[in-house]
């Protein structure tokens, strides 16, 4: 069974920075497409970025692009979420997300586009 742990969250002040990371234990993530996501309280769960198993090519949600950065290094089995110049509405749970299904990433934003999930990191950026 496919296992993701998220880590890496925390209080950062708005203007700040954090680095998420998602490593996987059994199957190797290397033929995954990756992705994160987050939630708010009260807000439905909704797609952050997402990346192919090479890592060539990124998709980001319009509220986050330019500010994060979706990366992954299949020699550690690990995806990172680099996020920069936070806003106070990033303050949410992020979760990790994979899948071995195939697409195109801009069709492959909603959460049952993926098949395994991490228990998610709390992310607070105070204003």
């Amino acid at each position: 069974q496919e296992q993701l742990v998220e880590s890496g969250g925390g209080l950062v002040p708005g203007g700040g920075s954090l680095r998420l990371s998602c490593a996987a234990s059994g199957r190797t993530l290397s033929r995954y497409v990756m992705a994160w996501f987050r939630q708010a309280p009260g807000k439905e769960r909704e797609f952050v970025a997402a990346i192919t198993w090479t890592g060539a090519t990124t998709y980001y949600a319009d509220s986050v692009k330019g500010r994060f950065t979706i990366s992954r290094d299949n020699a550690k089995n690990t995806v990172y979420l680099q996020m920069n110049s936070m806003k106070p509405e990033d303050t949410a749970v992020y979760y990790c997300a994979g899948t071995g299904r195939g697409g195109l990433l801009y069709q492959m934003s909603g959460r049952y586009d993926y098949d395994y999930w991490g228990q998610g990191t709390q992310v607070t950026v105070s204003s």
